[in-house]
């Protein structure tokens, strides 16, 4: 049985940070009291960069599971990789989770929720190892670990902390106490028992019971030049006194599982089930292959990019948890549901391979989901994102909120009939940019009848009704022996510069009277 450390050696290498035992601990974070088979998620994002569309994809399926089941779903901030930490990373963070209204529940009882402010609890249970044996002080330099990896490379050892390359995990109270007296600051080090020629049985949500080799690594607990925890074992600290239930994280977290849950068993806590996501993929235009969705060379990797291009957050959403939740399409189609909200998301139905993202399946769902929209939430939308992200052109075409009205309700009054040429707020001023002049792009190539034109100017009356103008239409046609279409044609690309728009009438009497005449004319 090995034994630990004295508790006066444990605080000389801790200090006064580990101020509570586990009971007091245990009693500090209470069980949350919520019913039977409620989830507690956490999304827990590392501030090192921009928002990544992969990161909103888990945090949705965090916070789908988590009330849907009336659970609890959180906003953990993993910052205590300091190195990496970009300044405003939270920022965007919190500013995108409110965009788009995954809503978390920080309760106080239960933070801080930033793993920086929680050094006190992590040294508390680093201290528990370390008076019972299971962690070790270990004052390897950089330099000297270095020179073991090198050594096991050519050797053709596993690079790493453990077995006979861990020369301090059983050094004496005494030459720990002669580190220290040199000034030295140690790292907390995990003393494993594990061993690779065995294997251990893991329970994922998604995959089932998988098996790996035990863990026999060293791994690092708590970093000597900052005392802040490492990944694993803030991780293992945070899911526990968070009382988390449920842990959504990328499949490249698979291959810790057998370290989480090694840990959690030498604590002799019941850890959270895991559900390890399929990455976040694409076709890519050169290869025709599907490949990882990538930071450095695909814009829709920033979530940001996404609200600046004025796509509809709903609907952005609605396609991610069509991709994360296997049959809800099929349901939303029938009418068993309307959103994705009223669907029940299952964990077992989450895709374990490459989620495939494409635009032009996204485009769908934001046609769809704007087609939908009342007409002052879309002219509500349109004028918030002009505002924010929009040019100076934007900013004129939403000056007058009455005829950008008009505009925008063209064709939205038959539900039988929706109108989905609108994609995102940025994509539809362009779209009825011909309503204003100096937007208007004249159509060169189309060739004008200038004589039907020319009949329709002298009998157009602003104020006639839809059935008088197309009898007017008609008659024109008639009397030209050519097809009524032919006259519309004309009077449609005249107007928009365009082949195919809206319904003709209603465009028309949305532009007014001189507007029809002055563009009629200089197509003549």
């Amino acid at each position: 049985m090995r034994t630990g450390l004295s508790a006066d050696l444990i605080k000389r290498i801790l200090g006064d940070t580990a101020r509570y035992t586990l009971d007091e601990l245990e009693q500090k974070f209470p069980a949350r009291n919520l019913p039977d088979g409620a989830f507690v998620t956490r999304f827990a994002p590392s501030p090192t960069g921009f928002m990544h569309l992969g990161g909103l994809y888990g945090a949705l399926i965090d916070y789908k599971l988590a009330s849907q089941t009336n659970g609890v779903f959180m906003l953990r901030i993993e910052d205590t990789d300091t190195k990496r930490e970009v300044k405003e990373a939270v920022d965007v963070i919190v500013d995108s989770m409110n965009r788009f209204g995954l809503k978390y529940n920080n309760v106080h009882e239960y933070g801080p929720y930033y793993q920086s402010q929680r050094k006190d609890v992590y040294h508390s249970v680093a201290a528990d190892l370390l008076a019972r044996g299971l962690a070790y002080p270990c004052f390897l330099t950089s330099a000297e670990m270095d020179e073991i990896r090198k050594n096991q490379t050519a050797a053709g050892f596993a690079t790493g902390i453990y077995g006979e390359f861990a020369r301090d995990r059983d050094l004496s109270e005494n030459e720990i106490i002669e580190h220290l007296d040199k000034g030295e600051i140690p790292t907390i080090r995990l003393y494993s028992t594990g061993n690779p020629d065995k294997r251990i049985f893991c329970k994922d949500a998604v995959r089932g019971s998988i098996s790996f080799p035990e863990n026999n690594e060293d791994i690092v607990l708590i970093k000597s030049n900052d005392g802040l925890p490492t990944y694993h074992f803030a991780h293992l600290c945070d899911d526990h006194f968070m009382r988390t239930t449920h842990v959504i994280r990328g499949e490249e977290w698979l291959s810790s599982l057998p370290l989480h849950v090694q840990m959690f068993r030498m604590m002799g806590w019941t850890s959270p089930l895991y559900i390890h996501t399929s990455t976040i993929d694409k076709i890519d235009a050169e290869t025709g292959k599907q490949r990882k969705l990538s930071k450095r060379h695909d814009p829709e990797a920033n979530v940001a990019f996404f609200l600046s291009d004025g796509w509809p957050t709903n609907a952005v959403l609605e396609y991610l948890g069509n991709i994360a939740a296997s049959g809800y399409e099929e349901a939303k189609n029938k009418g068993v549901v309307k959103n994705f909200w009223e669907y029940e998301m299952k964990p077992k139905k989450i895709p374990m391979s490459g989620a495939l993202f494409d635009m032009k399946k996204l485009e769908w769902w934001a046609k769809e989901y704007i087609g939908a929209l009342p007409v002052p939430e879309l002219v509500a939308n349109v004028i918030q994102w002009a505002n924010e992200y929009g040019d100076d052109i934007n900013k004129k075409q939403i000056a007058n909120v009455d005829y950008l009205t008009r505009i925008l309700s063209i064709e939205r009054d038959n539900p039988k009939r929706v109108r989905k040429d609108f994609i995102t707020w940025k994509q539809t001023l362009a779209e009825v940019g011909y309503f204003w002049d100096d937007l208007f792009v004249p159509n060169t190539e189309y060739e004008f009848n200038a004589v039907l034109l020319n009949d329709f100017i002298t009998t157009f009356d602003i104020s006639d009704d839809k059935d008088t103008w197309w009898n007017k239409v008609v008659e024109i046609a008639s009397a030209r022996g050519v097809k009524n279409g032919d006259v519309a044609m004309n009077l449609r690309v005249a107007l928009t510069g365009r082949t195919n728009t809206p319904d003709l009438y209603s465009v028309m009497q949305v532009m007014g009277e001189n507007m029809v005449k002055n563009r009629i004319k200089k197509s003549c």
